[in-house]
């Protein structure tokens, strides 16, 4: 363990190989007397676009901007030190508790390159920003490369719980609020106009921009459904329900925008968590996922807290109570990564690094810390298809004379319908 630069946020080395793919782990800088308490949690931690920054709001209104890979640290090649001074670890005193994290401009995906991306892909410091959505309704606009405020965004009247910059490459702004709406902001018009959606079923939870950047998902906290609008009029497109006993949690797109992952919970007598697959073009559910039936009720977790697809699409990150981080491949029944709930067990959010092989997650007592993922070949069926299915609809695809079995395999409706995972006590 040592320190990065005073005031510190120390690199807690320690925990190397303690468990499965932990690799390092940041512990907050605030007095021990307060770790634990309420205003402490790391409710949100973000990559950069070109996954050369780590923010990471680590309590009591504080985010911290870090270069990556960490000095000293495993999880990535080391930068030269040129690389390394650029710009100099960051602390953003934002006064109000930090709920929601994002970086932008995020550029425009290249189809080819889903799951590809360089390592070391140029990322222009001077104009990239941090937004950072706080307990009293603003947000926060930050210049990266001097840590300085370069204005607020004011209009929503609780916590903005979601951030999100379109993929577009555009300085458009999605935040999602615990008034219940969601906003669509334009950085680069005087006064910072903005779009305002409302939404049904109470807080806004999560919201999510599809890949192309045609449209938001949008999660409220006691409601059934996921929200679909359109990006481009700003107008209610569909909604997806689950079973009306259930309350969705979480959702992500995935990278090729083809589908929607929803994660849900159910009422205390149900069986446990559940991710459902959907088709957003369509509204067609395509797999349901739910959580070890062999476990005893007390083992059962209950609820997804959040979700997210890697940056490949093939595997999907999941944070749930009791058992950490778990990660699952479309298709399998067990999970390619299943972290020690006896040890980890308060993670709150996770995100995949752009460039993949890192999960960042942030944990209730404000700590953040990576996981490595195990390297995946991909085959050149599951290349093609995200490939084409970045530019291309399913409605698109129906139209295609192409056999039945290459239609179901475009579509995602290759993958069985209804899979019960299984934890790693009960494994077959």
């Amino acid at each position: 363990m040592r320190n990065l630069s005073p005031p510190a946020c120390p690199l807690d080395n320690g925990t190397k190989g303690a468990s499965d793919g932990l690799v390092e782990q940041l512990r907050p800088i605030h007095p021990e007397r307060l770790r634990g308490t309420a205003g402490c949690e790391t409710w949100s931690v973000a990559f950069s676009p070109g996954g050369t920054f780590f923010a990471w709001s680590m309590g009591y209104g504080v985010v911290k901007v870090l270069s990556w890979p960490l000095p000293g640290g495993e999880a990535g090649e080391g930068r030269d030190a040129q690389q390394t001074d650029t710009v100099p670890e960051k602390t953003l005193n934002c006064g109000h508790t930090v709920w929601g994290l994002a970086f932008g401009p995020r550029p425009k995906t290249h189809p080819g390159a889903i799951g590809h991306a360089t390592d070391k892909l140029d990322e222009d410091a001077q104009r990239l920003l941090l937004a950072t959505g706080l307990n009293n309704g603003i947000i926060k606009i930050w210049r990266v490369s001097n840590g300085e405020v370069m204005f607020n965004l004011e209009g929503h009247q609780s916590v903005v719980r979601e951030l999100v910059f379109t993929p577009n490459g555009t300085l458009t702004l999605v935040s999602g609020s615990r008034d219940g709406t969601v906003r669509i902001w334009d950085l680069t018009t005087t006064g910072k106009s903005c779009h305002t959606l409302l939404c049904r079923g109470g807080w806004v939870v999560c919201c999510r921009v599809s890949p192309d950047s045609s449209m938001i998902a949008s999660v409220c906290n006691s409601d059934n459904r996921v929200c679909l609008w359109s990006l481009r009029s700003y107008t209610s497109m569909k909604d997806l329900a689950v079973h009306k006993q259930r309350t969705v949690s979480s959702c992500d797109f995935s990278p090729d925008g083809a589908v929607l992952a929803v994660g849900s919970s159910g009422p205390l007598t149900s069986a446990g968590w559940r991710v459902d697959l959907w088709d957003p073009y369509t509204a067609e559910l395509l797999v349901t996922l739910e959580d070890c039936c062999s476990c005893e009720a007390f083992m059962t977790s209950k609820t997804v807290k959040t979700l997210c697809f890697s940056p490949d699409g093939l595997s999907l990150a999941l944070v749930v109570d009791h058992r950490a981080l778990r990660l699952w491949e479309l298709g399998q029944n067990t999970f390619v990564m299943e972290t020690d709930f006896t040890r980890f067990h308060n993670e709150l959010c996770c995100t995949f690094r752009p460039q993949g092989g890192i999960i960042a997650t942030g944990t209730r007592d404000g700590y953040a810390r990576f996981w490595k993922v195990k390297p995946t070949v991909l085959s050149l069926g599951h290349l093609c298809r995200a490939v084409l299915r970045y530019s291309v609809s399913t409605h698109q695809i129906r139209a295609l004379p192409i056999p039945q079995k290459l239609l179901e395999f475009l579509t995602y409706r290759d993958i069985p319908k209804s899979q019960e995972t299984y934890c790693r006590a009960h494994r077959r």
